[in-house]
């Protein structure tokens, strides 16, 4: 039983339409940032940086966030700011050209981004306890949903208005999301208690989050080196034009969002989300490094298809699985630690990306990433907990439906 006595037959559509929104409005600027940068005079370095910004913000602010939410129960309000900051982001990047802002308001963005843990937490307080990876694929394929959309109206307006249209864009995507995470429903246990600093230090040495965020860092390394960092650099030399970098982008990102949904709500209960979690990162591996012998870019394009397949397969079951078996009153503070512990990834995949692109080549940083990824599933297939398959069983009531 809980507190808020607002009637909740709209909370879950409500929910998904303003994650919708905050990603839509985040994904605007994140994959034009590396070719962006470039066309104002960056080199590979710079522009590393200024997208690595992005995770490291997110890396510094989610154990934080994590553990002020469950200090205080207050996950809509970190959701509000969030989509506030999007929103100044947004209008920040439309605004300046100089790099020391752009910068500065790429680590803003991550702090937005940093109050995704309090999206997952508390759309999963509207399920059951033991239904977590179903919520946490059904709001990650939201978000990669949000993604897709917000590329490629970024795409058809930085290509057809030039690339501060995109900026503007994604303020009015933000703005609208922040109206709409007003009217979200916030779920509180009464007698739930409050994190203390001996329970964030047992989160903090939970030997199955340890792991999960380990191979977690590792995903998005992969992710934010490639299609979130360089690989729009290496379509651009292979000829691809504005609309032709958002149509990688979404090829890239629409398979994250049906191996999401259907891989955290189907096929992890069918198959175990050990085996989901390594296949997903073989598939990253392999197609990250058959990049270099890429010479077309619908072939590009193919590629990152089935890698963005393996990456919506893995990652969302990694993320269920940081929160699955811990209690209400420490799941922010986990999520936090998750977050921010992948958040590393985010920086170090695009600056390491960045370093080897100025010094050796992309190419053969694309290949060093694809045996990184394999190694990952060897990883996974040692760390992974099997968790036994579980029968589909029909939910009752409203709390698990879309």
């Amino acid at each position: 039983m809980t507190i808020n006595k607002i009637p909740s037959s709209y909370r879950i559509p409500l929910f998904c339409a303003v994650t919708l929104l905050f990603w839509m409005s985040m994904y605007t600027s994140v994959p034009i940032m590396a070719p962006y940068v470039e066309f104002l005079g960056g080199n590979h370095q710079l522009a590393g940086w200024i997208v690595g910004m992005y995770g490291i913000s997110q890396m510094l602010l989610r154990i934080p966030v994590g553990i002020m939410s469950d200090r205080f129960h207050k996950r809509k309000l970190f959701i509000t700011f969030g989509l506030f900051f999007t929103a100044i982001g947004g209008l920040g990047l439309w605004f300046t050209h100089d790099f020391t802002w752009i910068l500065i308001l790429r680590a803003l963005a991550g702090a937005a981004a940093a109050t995704w843990v309090d999206f997952t937490v508390l759309f999963t307080s509207y399920y059951k306890h033991e239904e977590s990876t179903k919520a946490i694929g059904t709001i990650s394929f939201f978000n990669s949903l949000g993604q897709v959309l917000g590329i490629l109206s970024a795409g058809w307006a930085a290509d057809s208005l030039g690339w501060e249209a995109a900026f503007i864009l994604g303020a009015l995507l933000g703005v609208l999301g922040f109206v709409g995470s007003f009217f979200l429903i916030e779920k509180i246990e009464p007698d739930a208690p409050k994190i203390t600093m001996r329970a964030i230090g047992d989160v903090a040495a939970d030997r199955t989050l340890l792991f999960v965020s380990l191979l977690a860092i590792l995903s998005q390394v992969l992710i934010f080196a490639t299609v979130f960092g360089f690989t729009p650099v290496y379509a651009t030399a292979l000829g691809a034009d504005k609309f032709s970098l958002s149509m990688l982008s979404l090829f890239a990102n629409v398979p994250v969002a049906l191996a999401s949904l259907f891989g955290g709500r189907k096929w992890a209960a069918k198959y175990g989300e050990k085996r989901m979690v390594v296949w997903g990162f073989i598939l990253m591996g392999i197609f990250t490094f058959t990049i270099p012998f890429t010479h077309h870019l619908w072939v590009l394009m193919m590629t990152q298809a089935l890698a963005g397949f393996g990456r919506g397969l893995s990652f969302t079951l990694l993320m269920g699985m940081s929160i699955k078996h811990m209690p209400a009153e420490k799941r922010a503070t986990a999520m936090g630690f998750f977050q921010a512990i992948y958040g590393l990834g985010m920086f170090v995949g695009p600056v390491l990306m960045g370093v080897i692109g100025d010094w050796f080549s992309l190419n053969q940083g694309f290949i060093v990433l694809g045996i990184l990824g394999v190694f990952s599933a060897l990883l996974s297939q040692w760390f992974v907990r099997s968790t036994p398959k579980i029968p589909a069983v029909p939910s009752s009531g409203s709390t698990a439906a879309l």
